[in-house]
């Protein structure tokens, strides 16, 4: 769940970053950040950068929301079967009473 919410706070983020960035003109100078230090970049270069993280990010998301489909899927198996099991266990007990 938290790497979830990490990854959603990530989307936002860099959706605002692609619409900042769509507010650029050719004139405008980017800059990116390398460890302690800014280092010009293309303004059709960063844009491709953050696009691409963008789609990462939404596959990521997706990845995650079908896993926890899959692990619920599997949660609700299992109730399943327990309530078998118990009722099992029930007739099991009610014939045992009547064979003695």
């Amino acid at each position: 769940m938290s790497r979830g919410q990490k990854l959603e706070a990530q989307l936002t983020e860099n959706n605002i970053v692609k619409e900042e960035l769509t507010l650029l003109g050719g004139s405008n100078v980017v800059f990116k950040l390398l460890g302690p230090v800014l280092v010009k970049q293309e303004l059709g270069e960063a844009q491709a950068t953050v696009g691409k993280r963008l789609d990462y990010i939404t596959g990521e998301i997706k990845r995650g929301n079908h896993s926890l489909g899959t692990l619920s899927a599997v949660e609700q198996q299992r109730e399943t079967l327990a309530q078998l099991q118990q009722e099992f266990q029930r007739a099991q007990a009610a014939k045992a009473p009547g064979k003695a």
